[in-house]
């Protein structure tokens, strides 16, 4: 078979390079064997190649923490068996999925429906499941509410502006590029606002004066801190990337004084502690928000495996429209 690799971190389109000829891996009791179909190109899978993830790769490695592809064997056990041959969205945190075959858990791949195309199904996982778990089930944001988020032109944040509309909760977002702002505004967010504006809080309170009960925040650094100081007494903010690759910095008095409550959420720590009823129970509203468009994922453009390097380096790109897609296998 086919597999990315890279033997050292750095950035991912110097240190990846394509392997092939090389044995398919096998299922172990529990898991399942995958003949991969596509699988995007996220930040995390950046910032995984780059060293700057919270799982350290094991060399040779290979990226690609979800995807979509068929069941094409089993090691054993009764899950493992009933995924064979079905369709299935893939979440792999062991092998990686940018490859034409891969193992993971029977628990980490679900069956998706004939309907879903292959783009949507890749893409399943991180960035509807984020946006919808984040919103609904911890910070559970009421109706009427005001949410501020960061890097809100990506996928996830137009998401969050969808979810808003479904689930009458208002949004704030912030972006970086002043032509995003009539995008997020026909999209349907309720407000929209420019860094380079002025400082996040001082903008957020002329619009909320008491300042937002909700925030969450990809970013990190100088845009997550000036995003927790927008938060109003009792507000809570959730921390769910690091793409500056900054510390943020809040003084304690800040937090002591306003009974702030700051976390971080990473969606696959979440779900472990989650139980399986409550798993199936959150991919089957995201395929039915998927349905109604609300979840759905735009794609800037598809690469054949071997072009990984270009595929990586228009990801890393600013602006460029959606994701970009890996097409590994046909149906």
């Amino acid at each position: 078979m086919k597999r990315v690799v890279f033997d050292r971190v750095g950035p991912p389109a110097e240190v990846l390079r394509l392997e092939d000829d090389v044995p398919a891996p096998q299922p172990r009791r529990g898991e399942v064997l995958v003949r991969m179909l596509a699988s995007p190109v996220n930040p995390s899978d950046l910032m995984y190649i780059g060293g700057k993830y919270g799982l350290k790769p094991q060399f040779p490695a290979t990226p690609g923490f979800e995807g979509v592809g068929v069941v094409e064997a089993t090691g054993g056990g009764v899950l493992a068996w009933l995924r064979k041959g079905k369709r299935v969205a893939v979440i792999n945190d062991r092998i990686g999925n940018w490859a034409e075959y891969t193992v993971t858990s029977a628990r980490q791949v679900i069956p998706v429906p004939d309907e879903m195309s292959d783009e949507q199904a890749a893409s399943f996982f991180v960035n509807p499941a984020t946006a919808l778990a984040m919103t609904q089930d911890v910070l559970k944001v009421t109706r009427g509410a005001w949410l501020l988020q960061s890097a809100a032109g990506g996928e996830l944040g137009k998401m969050v502006i969808r979810l808003g509309h479904k689930f009458a909760f208002r949004t704030i977002n912030v972006v970086r590029r002043r032509e995003q702002v009539e995008e997020l505004k026909k999209l349907g967010a309720d407000q929209v606002i420019v860094e380079s504006d002025g400082p996040i809080p001082e903008q957020v309170r002329k619009l909320i004066p008491d300042g937002v009960r909700y925030a969450i925040d990809p970013v990190g650094g100088e845009t997550g801190a000036q995003v927790i100081a927008a938060l109003g007494h009792g507000g809570r903010c959730l921390l769910f990337g690091s793409l500056s690759d900054e510390p943020i910095s809040v003084h304690p008095r800040y937090f002591i004084g306003n009974d702030l409550s700051v976390e971080g959420f990473w969606l696959g720590a979440w779900a472990k502690k989650q139980r399986i009823l409550t798993m199936l129970k959150l991919f089957r509203r995201m395929r039915e928000l998927m349905n109604e468009g609300v979840l759905q994922t735009q794609f800037a453009a598809t690469y054949p495996l071997e072009d990984v390097r270009k595929a990586v380096e228009h990801a890393a790109t600013p602006g460029k429209g959606g994701k970009v897609l890996l097409r590994i296998g046909v149906r």
